[in-house]
């Protein structure tokens, strides 16, 4: 679950990322991180430039509920064969084609759509938004499945590199071309872009995802304790048993190969991100409350910020195949919560650039860094006979409590000024340092258990 025992040398944590999945999972990456923007803040852009009401740009603040539930249809991904595609592709890529192609198809009728229809309009980015949630069910679960533990940080350090390259081009790139020709021409590239997606996934091999004789018997003992009705339809006795073996028998393998155990690790899960998600929604507020200019935001903190990501991401994924997840996790849960004093530093400063680079430097190379040994922490909880479910159900626990807590973030600033509210920030991470050592000691005492 944890640290693998055999260490490699250092040449041989830095060639993983040669490894032909592992390039594979950028290319997946920007597929997946393509469409996010296009439903949120580019398509926000677009509708004000077109004159429409602030009021009805906030409406399609909804369409992104639909990454957050996400976990309902994770079953049904885990599951369900669609009728010939998965015959000829594998499970995981025709799902990942098949969510592909909704998305292709709904940023071409939005472009051709515009603002000139907003209830079609939003309609389409729904299904942008639905089908991009499936994109990354089927993407989360061919990750884990293609290749061994040890190598998760390499491809969640891939997988994040793509992500952000995809962003950069839905963001920065469809604005540019939106400038230079209209927004129509901009949404149209970008269908035409999800073709890398489609080409990786024709190119890819699929993964290996039996249910195992272990998992297949824990699901026939909870199929025969729930459902012990007779005498129905043949049917309904066959939907009661793919409902129990698709969403209950997940849940509760997790906790009969954790025991008591699991809730800790749930609860870990759910403060792991709360410092960094609680600062972030202050973030740019804080930059133009401090005097820094537009421009110097998005040279320091988007395109510098952007590289320093990355940089983390490849750093991390290199110890991860070194030393094993906790401990790159453990040093990624101290890097996030610390970084938020360096700000707390700046808000007693000017609006020094420099100041500003050390610090955006600092922040999103250990943002980068832990992101991807939590990414790496979390497939490795996954039962491959349930991927799909069980990582949609951790990736939908990860960002909760922190949205919620986030939403207080105003308060704190105006109440008590940026200082107190990064104090707070760093603060609230603790927990997440405090149950990765716990974490470790677990880890520690299964290893020396006798056998």
């Amino acid at each position: 679950m944890t640290d693998q025992g055999v260490e490699r040398s250092w040449r041989e944590a830095i060639a993983i990322y040669a490894h032909p999945r592992v390039v594979a999972m950028a290319f997946l990456g920007f597929s997946a991180g393509l469409p996010f923007l296009l439903v949120f803040s580019t398509l926000t852009a677009w509708l004000r430039d077109e004159n429409v009401s602030r009021t009805a740009i906030g409406f399609f603040a909804w369409v992104g509920i639909t990454y957050s539930i996400k976990v309902l249809w994770a079953p049904v991904i885990d599951r369900l064969a669609i009728p010939l595609l998965t015959r000829r592709l594998g499970k995981r890529r025709s799902w990942m084609l098949t969510g592909q192609a909704g998305i292709a198809f709904g940023l071409f009728a939005m472009s051709v759509t515009g603002p000139d229809n907003l209830l079609l309009l939003s309609a389409f980015a729904l299904i942008v938004a639905f089908s991009s949630a499936t994109q990354d069910i089927s993407i989360d679960a061919w990750r884990i499945e293609a290749v061994i533990e040890e190598y998760q940080g390499a491809m969640s350090a891939s997988y994040i590199f793509g992500y952000r390259v995809g962003l950069l081009a839905a963001g920065a790139g469809a604005l540019y071309l939106a400038a230079w020709l209209d927004w129509t021409f901009a949404y149209q590239i970008m269908v035409m872009l999800m073709g890398v997606g489609m080409i990786t996934v024709c190119l890819v091999a699929e993964p290996d995802h039996t249910l195992g004789l272990q998992s297949a018997s824990t699901e026939q003992r909870v199929i025969d304790f729930l459902d012990r009705s007779s005498g129905e339809a043949k049917w309904l006795r066959d939907l009661k048993a793919w409902f129990i073996g698709a969403v209950i028998c997940p849940f509760v393998d997790f906790f009969e190969r954790n025991g008591r155990f699991a809730l800790v690790v749930l609860l870990f899960i759910a403060v792991f991100r709360l410092s960094d998600i609680a600062m972030g929604i202050m973030a740019n507020p804080f930059y133009l409350d401090m005097g820094y200019t537009k421009t110097e935001i998005a040279s320091v903190a988007k395109v510098f910020g952007f590289l320093m990501s990355i940089a983390g991401s490849a750093v991390c994924g290199v110890l991860v195949v070194k030393w094993g997840i906790l401990r790159p996790l453990l040093v990624g849960a101290i890097a996030v919560a610390s970084t938020n004093l360096l700000f707390a530093a700046l808000s007693m400063v000017g609006p020094h650039v420099s100041y500003l680079a050390v610090v955006i430097s600092a922040d999103n190379l250990s943002g980068g860094f832990a992101a991807t040994a939590f990414v790496a922490y979390l497939s490795s909880l996954t039962n491959r006979a349930y991927t799909a479910t069980q990582y949609a159900l951790f990736s939908s626990l990860m960002t909760l409590p922190g949205k919620v807590i986030s939403g207080f973030s105003g308060i704190v600033v105006d109440d008590y000024g940026y200082f107190a509210f990064f104090v707070f920030a760093a603060t609230i991470g603790l927990p997440a340092v405090v149950l990765v050592l716990v974490l470790m000691r677990h880890d520690s005492a299964g290893k020396n258990r006798p056998v």
